[in-house]
Order: structure tokens, then sequence, then C-alpha cells
């Protein structure tokens, strides 16, 4: 098995209100533990980066389901490829929203500028972009 990763960013067509958030996560978390996805989600105003990794074509599949999900537009892939190994392997989706919707009460869902989980992360591209996105965010409180 390959073991692949797509890194995108996207834009919402309209900003997520708690509910509609937490109805995204359920749905990306059944969705990936059923696929074997693991991977990172992050939001913040309006705005999407996520990170998918797993086996090639799942994956890939995966990617183009997101991609046609009329929720959101300019869909771009920044950066995609092999991987040794996962860069998180318990995470069906980590998630980490940059605005007033930090906390979501889901189960499974890991704050990662909280725990500090990214600092523990070997160092991949894709990991130092969402460090930097993480760092950079604004955050209205």
């Amino acid at each position: 098995m390959v073991l692949y990763y797509i890194l995108y960013i996207s834009a919402g067509t309209n900003w997520f209100n708690e509910a509609e958030l937490k109805d995204l996560l359920k749905a990306s978390h059944r969705n990936n533990t059923r696929d074997g996805i693991t991977g990172l989600l992050l939001y913040g105003d309006g705005n999407f980066v996520q990170l998918l990794e797993g086996e090639k074509t799942v994956v890939e599949r995966t990617f183009e389901r997101v991609s046609a999900d009329p929720r959101h537009e300019s869909v771009t892939i920044i950066d995609s490829g092999e991987l040794s190994e996962r860069n998180f392997p318990k995470w069906s989706m980590g998630f980490k929203a940059m605005d007033s919707f930090s906390h979501t009460g889901l189960s499974g869902y890991i704050d990662p500028e909280a725990r500090h989980v990214l600092l523990h992360q070997k160092q991949h591209k894709a990991t130092d972009l969402l460090k930097a996105f993480i760092r950079s965010a604004r955050i209205d409180v």
C-alpha cells in the first residue's frame, strides 16, 4: 500500500455556524474512519486548510468527493505526494477552528494548538504549513 497525502485550501461559500461545522465534522469523522483516512482540518474566517492522508486511491477519491461539495469553492491543492508514514496516525480528523467555534464538544477531535501536538510532529512541508496557519491565524474572541 502506498501512503499518500493531499494538502489543500478552500473558501467556504458561506460562513459556517456552530451546528453546520459540527455536522461537517461528524460526517468527516465517520467517512474517514470507514475509509482509513487520517488528517487535520483547520477552519478560520470561512476558509479551510485540510490534510488528508491514507492509501493513495482512497485519498484521491476522498479529495474528489470533498472538492465537489457545494459548501466551499476555490479548492486548491497546495501539495501532494507519497508518505513513508502518516503524520497523524491516530486522527480520523484532527480539528482546529480559528474562531469562536474553537471548542466543538465532539469526542475524537483534538485541538492541535492547545495540546501542542504539531510541535512534536516530524518536520514535513505539510505540517510546517499547518503550523504556520495555526500561528498566524487571527483569533477574535
